[in-house]
């Protein structure tokens, strides 16, 4: 049997995965942008012919929201074409396929959590490439998982655990979005979510199709930072205070979705997986964090 191959392997996902599947002893092979750029179709095939996996999970994102604004076409090159790519010579190769998407692709307009059958309606060119993305690697990939997360954090690269440290540690007092809702998430729920897919795949289960999965627990930006600050004030002795604020009051060149709740309970039913509570992976993320010396006292 193959290894799992990771696109995108330098990023939060794909360093978790293969840091996760790696302790526990499955063959995985992680690809950064630097060794396989995903827009290069013919690189992509050559990777996944040399690899010969047996799953292929396609991490790899133009990220950046607010300057993919200003930068359309690159962030559509890697989230939409680069998709396209993957899935095309994932196809080929007859290996089935996981391509990471978003809660970007909702318009944030709805009352309650969104499901996977929820008519689409992106805000920004971010949420408008992966949403392209999605459909490009259902058309191309018969064996595909298009799994939707939402505001995903780590202990690896920038995310907004690893701001709110460094702003806690830096100011007396945080102003933070308060009438933005979602379900944070992180990425070790995240490598598990896609061992449990492997496990599924493994037992002969071929249950294609489009997926949510993201932390349990539903909180605004300004409670998600005033957890991460509780979580850091025993070890650091700061505790600023965190307000709420208005999106209004905090201008910036993507618009968001105000409501970002995904419901993950399809995934829960089909692979028999669910993420922990978003305030338990948060601590531990932060205790990671401030073991390591990134958040110094």
């Amino acid at each position: 049997m193959g290894p799992l191959l990771v696109f995108g392997a330098s990023g939060q996902l794909g360093r978790e995965t293969v840091e996760y599947f790696a302790r526990s002893g499955k063959a995985t092979i992680g690809l950064s942008r630097a060794a396989v750029d995903i827009t290069d179709v013919d690189a992509v095939g050559r990777a996944i012919e040399a690899a010969q996996p047996r799953l292929i999970l396609n991490a790899a994102a133009y990220t950046a929201v607010d300057r993919a604004e200003s930068e359309p076409e690159k962030a559509r090159a890697v989230n939409a074409l680069g998709a396209e790519n993957v899935a095309r010579s994932a196809e080929a190769a007859g290996v089935p396929l996981i391509h990471i998407s978003t809660d970007y692709v909702f318009d944030g307009t709805k009352s309650g959590p969104y499901v996977e059958g929820d008519p689409i309606a992106p805000l920004g060119v971010y949420g408008a490439t992966k949403a392209e993305g999605e459909e490009r690697v259902r058309a191309i990939a018969s064996r595909h998982f298009v799994v939707r997360t939402a505001w995903v954090f780590s202990a690896f690269g920038a995310n907004f655990v690893k701001t709110i440290l460094r702003l806690a540690r830096e100011r007396e007092s945080l102003r933070v979005v308060a009438d933005q809702r979602g379900c944070p998430t992180s990425t070790r729920d995240l490598a598990e979510a896609v061992a449990a897919i492997d496990a599924s795949l493994a037992e002969g289960s071929r249950d294609w199709g489009t997926y949510h999965f993201a932390g349990q627990g539903v909180t605004t930006w300004r409670d998600f930072a005033e957890a991460i600050v509780a979580a850091q004030a025993p070890v650091t002795g700061r505790a600023p205070p965190v307000a709420a604020i208005a999106t209004a009051e905090y201008p910036t060149p993507a618009r968001r979705p105000a409501n970002s709740e995904l419901d993950s309970g399809r995934f829960a039913t089909v692979f028999g997986y669910r993420a922990q509570p978003w305030r338990i992976r948060t601590a531990e993320t932060v205790a990671i964090l401030l073991a390591e010396g990134a958040v110094a006292p």
